[in-house]
């Protein structure tokens, strides 16, 4: 495989050009518009303009989880006294400060179910400051909006390189608890005492406003811990104007996990690893997207990771009716290294086969996919992205989508006063043929 060096996917971002907040309205952010080797600029709200009639546009609706909690250290008769039940009032001396990152679910292994579960779960966690939990559960007390407590405990399982396996779980130590606090989710227990996890180069702690502004408007799946930031730009005028021009819409969802926000580190972009993600796409969206191949506009690299790795997803299901083994899933070098010779539009009906086939209205699959030069785009025509990190996997995955040609983006957009990252401006960029 062709060497890629990171180094040529690197250029000078001054701190004070990326926005660590967001426009007061969303929709008048900046847009470049990029097509045929040219670069122009216009706002966002104009960017049904540039979307050509009958285009679908897939948008992301992953929302993003308070996945950060933080513990502290106690002494063990704390601990001992919260896992008895006793109702009395606990030594709050604060020890040792332990932040658990919750970054997704191992038991249940499904999202919805994981964040549902109303007497414990096990998730792949980050954990700052593990050097000083070394043994036993910590606790931490949870105040909820209706006035009852409860205590979440975690007890630290294997590790994996720089995560760990933790076990939640949560008592109900308080006699009055109403009926709606004794049935509480893991997922009402995160809103409730859980932090957002915006950005790290936003060099800032989460605010507020960050629980609104850090989600898009379409946001409605849980589970990811980091947002799909292309869609921030959206507003409901912006959706409805788009409406009316007869642009359709069409919804996926991928799980936006840590790895985002990870820059190659070494020299050669090939030995960077990709994190696997869970996607989940309806067979409506699949069938949507084989009437209207042509004019696919993906809203974000996550959906564009989501809308490509179908592709090769449908390939091998297409096959398995000759070898009868089935995979739903996308190793990161897979569309370099097999022989792909369906159509588009034939890969996508094998999907849409399997489904009926077996009953189900949705595909649940798994993906590492790694888009970098190089790559043959098979659905994706359109894309509107933000401005990504220097030596970055996004960046790598814009320059394939572009044909080499992101310098003249970038280039135009640090002459331009644009705003960068998460809470920055935004681009489209249409495909090079």
């Amino acid at each position: 495989m062709e060497e890629i060096l990171i180094e040529e996917y690197n250029y000078p971002l001054p701190d004070e050009r990326i926005a660590k907040y967001p426009l007061a309205e969303r929709d008048q952010s900046k847009l470049l518009v990029y097509r045929d080797g040219q670069v122009s600029e216009d706002q966002f709200y104009h960017v049904g303009e540039y979307l050509p009639e009958g285009s679908l546009l897939i948008y992301n609706n992953t929302r993003v989880i308070q996945a950060r909690l933080e513990f502290h250290k106690r002494s063990s008769n704390n601990v001992e006294q919260s896992l008895n039940h006793i109702e009395q009032p606990l030594n709050n001396t604060l020890g040792a400060r332990i932040e658990i990152f919750c970054l997704e679910p191992l038991e249940p292994h499904d999202y919805q179910l994981s964040l549902g579960s109303t007497n414990g779960c096990t998730w792949k966690c980050m954990i700052g400051n593990a050097k000083k939990w070394k043994t036993g559960a910590l606790s931490l007390p949870v105040q909820l909006p209706s006035g009852d407590s409860i205590t979440l405990f975690a007890e630290k399982g294997e590790q994996t390189g720089n995560t760990f396996a933790v076990r939640f779980w949560w008592n109900t130590p308080v006699s009055n608890l109403s009926l709606l606090a004794s049935h509480l989710s893991f997922a009402e227990i995160l809103d409730a005492v859980g932090e957002l996890p915006i950005p790290p180069y936003l060099n800032r702690k989460t605010e507020e406003s960050d629980k609104t502004t850090y989600q898009t408007v379409y946001s409605r799946i849980k589970g990811s811990v980091a947002a799909p930031t292309a869609g921030l730009h959206f507003t409901d005028s912006v959706l409805s104007g788009l409406r009316q021009r007869g642009i359709q819409t069409a919804e996926v969802t991928l799980h936006v996990g840590a790895g985002t926000f990870q820059p190659v580190k070494v020299a050669d972009a090939n030995q960077h690893t990709m994190h696997t993600e869970i996607i989940a796409v309806p067979k409506t969206t699949i069938q949507t997207i084989i009437n209207n191949l042509g004019h696919v506009v993906a809203v974000g690299t996550t959906s564009m990771r989501t809308l490509e790795s179908l592709y090769f997803i449908g390939s091998k299901l297409f096959k398995m009716v000759q070898s009868g083994s089935m995979s739903l899933s996308v190793a990161q070098f897979e569309p370099y290294t097999g022989e792909y010779t369906l159509s588009t539009r034939e890969a996508l009906q094998a999907i849409v086969d399997y489904l009926e086939q077996t009953g189900q209205e949705t595909l649940h699959a798994e993906t590492q996919i790694m888009i970098k030069p190089g790559y043959t785009f098979r659905v994706v025509d359109q894309l509107i992205t933000n401005f990504h990190q220097p030596k970055s996997t996004l960046l790598l995955l814009v320059s394939a989508f572009v044909g080499g040609d992101w310098h003249t983006i970038y280039d135009y957009a640090l002459a331009h006063d644009f705003r960068f990252l998460s809470y920055g401006d935004s681009s489209i960029l249409t495909r090079s043929h």
